[in-house]
């Protein structure tokens, strides 16, 4: 698929710790479909404070935020968005005439998939995590029902304050406990990270749990997922995610709403 840049294109981005092409071709295959002037790259940095003047400076519409800058780019951007400010985490920017205006659409992708799923609001969860990724998931837990939720986090300070933020537990390691929801919104089982092999919760409450949910999209198929699987559990994945949220990504940058149809095949495309 390729793109015919000319001097009106729009460009939209990502900034990523570990990018992927996963958003770069979500993206691209619905500008090519939609006959939209736009392209799509992903990025990393060292630098956020540049890279957000970047985006303001040369006019780039839009950036997708992942981890670790979901919480970083906060102090660079000028409008807080209600989805962004109420978990203090972006993961979406979008420029109007050199106004930065930040969001945070995993928040409804976590909450949607989690509704779609019928998951059971009366088992209890435990969200492996605390940067801002797990500020998002936290919010959509509570927000779709739960009210059993234990926020696993190895840094105290941010653990708790997250679990206190939400009347919830905070709890530095799983231990003995047997959630019926395990969620990662950690790093985790990354491709191309020191743990990329490890799994986000032990063994044992893994073949406990009756829903398995990791937020990691590449790649889909992390450890934690591959053994929820094969012990038949309900699972979740972070390509489901990334979906969900990209589109509405999509839809910010574009003001164009694609069909769930041309989500779902720009979905498959994007892990093609």
């Amino acid at each position: 698929m390729t793109v015919d840049l000319n001097k009106d294109t729009l460009l939209c981005m990502s900034l990523s710790g570990r990018p992927s092409n996963i958003g770069t071709r979500f993206h691209n295959y619905l500008y090519e479909e939609l006959g939209l002037n736009f392209a799509y790259k992903a990025f990393t940095t060292d630098d956020v404070p540049a890279a957000i003047a970047g985006i303001r400076a040369l006019g780039i519409r839009g950036c997708g935020v992942s981890m670790p800058f979901k919480e970083q780019v906060i102090a660079h951007v000028d409008v807080m968005h209600d989805s962004a400010s109420a978990i203090e985490s972006v993961n979406t920017i979008v420029n109007e005439a050199g106004i930065l205006h930040a969001y945070n659409t995993d928040y409804q992708a976590v909450a949607n998939l989690l509704r779609e799923n019928n998951v059971d609001t009366s088992l209890s969860v435990a969200v492996a995590g605390s940067g801002g990724m797990a500020k998002a998931v936290v919010a959509a837990v509570r927000d779709t029902g739960f009210t059993d939720v234990t926020v696993v986090a190895r840094n105290k300070a941010a653990g708790s304050a997250l679990a206190d933020q939400y009347g919830f537990t905070w709890k530095q390691d799983l231990g003995e406990m047997s959630p019926g929801v395990l969620i990662n919104a950690t790093p985790i089982g990354m491709a191309g990270g020191a743990e990329s092999e490890s799994l986000s919760f032990p063994d044992v409450a893994v073949r406990s749990a009756e829903v398995v949910f990791d937020v990691v999209a590449m790649p889909v198929n992390t450890p934690l997922i591959r053994l929820a699987t094969e012990l038949g559990k309900t699972v979740i994945t972070g390509g489901s995610v990334i979906a969900l949220q990209a589109a509405e990504q999509f839809v910010l940058y574009t003001g164009v709403r694609p069909t769930p149809e041309q989500i779902q095949r720009a979905s498959e495309y994007s892990r093609a």
